[in-house]
């Protein structure tokens, strides 16, 4: 096993983000443990990003933000579905990365109900975890990424135009 551990995380969210590509996202059920490969991610850059959550400040919502990177933050959207983010960077400096999409998996919607993540993951710490963690992945190819801008921020001002979401295509993922 090749977790993951705290130096990976507590750097800027634009490096870690794109690293996280071609990760395995390991989830343990049950007693049963999935691998998930990340292939899909977007980047969330602090209080002067319009689109972070951050920018709103410190609040309990987001206090999770503000901790050394490697800890989980969840929140609900539309009332059903649970948004999973790796926080990064470290105290203070409130980043994130939402895993938008594994292997298989399109949408962070449909991650989440697969791997059956909820409120109880908030603060949730990836180094420690029995059940959540990342792992690199040796036998993952590098593939090309490509960069878009964010989806769903229109909100966001100028901050939705940033090539923040990170992808890498399935038809490279073997």
């Amino acid at each position: 096993m090749n977790r993951l551990q705290h130096d990976f995380f507590t750097r800027d969210v634009l490096e870690v983000a794109p690293e996280l590509l071609g990760k395995n996202l390991v989830r343990k059920v049950d007693y049963q443990i999935e691998k998930y490969l990340i292939t899909e991610v977007e980047a969330y850059r602090g209080e002067k990003d319009l689109a972070c959550h951050a920018s709103k400040g410190r609040t309990p919502r987001t206090e999770i933000m503000y901790h050394n990177g490697g800890l989980v933050y969840v929140y609900l959207i539309y009332g059903m579905y649970w948004m999973l983010n790796v926080v990064t960077s470290i105290n203070d400096i409130p980043q994130a990365v939402l895993i938008r999409g594994t292997k298989g998996i399109d949408g962070p919607g449909k991650l989440t109900k697969k791997l059956k993540i909820d409120k109880s993951f908030y603060g949730e710490d990836l180094i420690n975890s029995d059940r959540i963690w990342i792992e690199s992945n040796e036998d993952f190819k590098d593939s090309k990424i490509e960069t878009t801008p964010r989806i769903g921020i229109d909100y966001a001002g100028e901050w939705k135009h940033k090539p923040w979401r990170f992808i890498i295509s399935e038809k490279n993922v073997h």
